[in-house]
């Protein structure tokens, strides 16, 4: 049977970092606050790099982790809601920048902060069905220019960045062992951004800004609840214990969202990672960000089962497991 095993991972955030303090004199707001409410203290904000600048770096990474050529990639998947560009998209700029070869399939997907894991499924069954032999696949987002600066109930909770992980088909027990997905559009209010585009001189509807909207107290109780319910779908279709799980990688919202979702598998803290502290909720690219920080770490082990959990607008979730 064929799987999809990662070959490698990497991940890129700006160097600029706005700490909860210098927040203190952009909005009404205090670093106690920020912090004890989503347990971010910091978060990276682009300044020069694009959507795609900063995919192609993640991506570089790791094709170098790999050792695959970039010639070598048949198919570019990218998960994210910042594109710098209505078309061509992400993945595009990021064959491109990285001379991945002329033919290969380059699509993004846009699912928020379950982009990532759309991403990975999509790539998973192309590998599985044999149409593809290696994939490159990529969380990213640029939140910081979706931002009403002057709203701290949202800008307090995004930063910037991006993860990539390369996967190859391959026969044998290690890679996805599975990989669900999901939405409810009826609830697409609770949180949401407009796109920004211009409106025609025959549009009859009056043009909003593109910034994040939210109704965090329904969104927390839906994502515990729908994230709960993914996790029991994976567990459900391999098998997998709790006991079984060697690091869980949930999408990097909000400490007391992780902390619910840990309580419920019954997780000690030292068997799930978080890096909000640091880097905020960077939506698609939180749980490859993440991944490549605890593989660098040493987190993740030859042969251990991660999985990973996530929750976005749209209403998206998603869930899967991989054996390392």
């Amino acid at each position: 049977m064929l799987r999809s095993r990662v070959l490698g991972t990497g991940s890129y955030v700006p160097e600029k970092v706005l700490t909860n303090a210098e927040l203190e004199s952009m909005v009404e707001t205090s670093d106690d606050w920020i912090s004890s409410r989503t347990g971010i203290r910091e978060r990276r904000v682009a300044v020069e790099e694009s959507t795609s600048d900063m995919a192609a770096r993640a991506a570089k990474a790791a094709l170098k982790e790999s050792g695959v050529s970039p010639k070598d990639i048949d198919l570019i998947v990218v998960g994210t809601v910042t594109p710098e560009m209505a078309f061509p998209s992400t993945a595009c700029a990021v064959q491109s920048q990285l001379g991945i070869r002329a033919g290969a399939a380059a699509f993004d997907v846009s699912a928020a902060c379950s982009g990532f894991l759309y991403a990975l499924d999509i790539a998973d069954k192309y590998l599985k069905a044999g149409g593809v032999k290696k994939a490159l696949v990529i969380g990213v987002d640029r939140f910081s220019q979706l931002l009403d600066w002057k709203d701290r109930s949202t800008c307090v909770l995004f930063g910037d960045g991006a993860g990539a992980v390369v996967l190859s088909a391959e026969k044998g027990a290690k890679g996805v062992l599975s990989c669900h997905i999901h939405a409810d559009g009826k609830h697409w209010e609770m949180l949401y951004a407009k796109s920004g585009l211009q409106p025609s001189p025959f549009d009859k509807r009056e043009a909003e800004p593109a910034a994040i909207r939210m109704n965090g107290n329904e969104t927390f109780k839906i994502a515990v609840r729908t994230m709960g319910q993914a996790i029991k779908e994976v567990l459900d279709d391999t098998g997998i214990k709790p006991e079984d799980i060697a690091l869980l990688i949930p999408h990097q919202a909000n400490l007391r969202i992780i902390n619910a979702i840990r309580e419920r598998l019954d997780l000690p803290e030292d068997r799930v990672f978080t890096n909000l502290d640091k880097f905020g909720n960077t939506s698609a690219g939180s749980i490859p960000l993440a991944l490549d920080e605890a593989a660098k770490q040493g987190r993740v082990k030859d042969g251990d089962i991660v999985l990973f959990v996530a929750f976005g607008g749209g209403l998206t979730w998603a869930s899967a497991a991989i054996k390392w």
